[in-house]
């Protein structure tokens, strides 16, 4: 990452090389996360706001809206800083949901670089990221693909 003037600044799409891995600090899952993710989405299905209702179901819990874990791998990724101002736009993104996520699991993201492709008319390219969202026993809770536009170098220079 580099330093200037006016701050960090995150990686270009020449800086990135297919293979490369990068992988987020945890976070874990809280109480306070469900009732807040569902306050802002709307979502209260019981799965996820209702203790009782889930005691009896195969989890014997509530379980973590996917898209709050989805969204905080987001978070956990953008806190690495190589998106810090060289990001153009988040451009789709494919996900799996495997397991579960719980109350008190703690998650952590891995991305690994799989395919790149310059668009110098558009001055960036898309960089396509495997992703795996990770809970605190190793086991992938989802998978998938993003690809993000980042500023080619030549465009933030002249």
């Amino acid at each position: 990452m580099q330093f200037r003037d006016d701050g960090p600044f995150g990686l270009y799409f020449e800086d990135f090389t297919v293979g490369q891995k990068m992988v987020t600090r945890g976070r874990t899952i809280t109480e306070s996360d469900l009732v807040q993710f569902a306050g802002l989405t709307g979502d209260y299905n019981p799965m996820h706001t209702d203790a009782v209702y889930m005691k009896d179901s195969p989890f014997g819990q509530r379980i973590a809206h996917g898209m709050l874990a989805l969204s905080y791998a987001v978070g956990q990724a953008y806190q690495l800083g190589f998106m810090e101002r060289t990001v153009v736009a988040f451009r789709g993104l494919e996900m799996k949901f495997s397991l579960p996520v719980f109350i008190g699991d703690t998650l952590r993201t891995e991305l690994v670089v799989k395919d790149m492709k310059a668009m110098p008319r558009l001055s960036s390219g898309t960089v396509v990221l495997e992703v795996k969202i990770i809970n605190q026993d190793g086991k992938a809770v989802q998978t998938g693909e993003w690809t993000v536009m980042i500023a080619l170098r030549e465009s933030q220079t002249s």
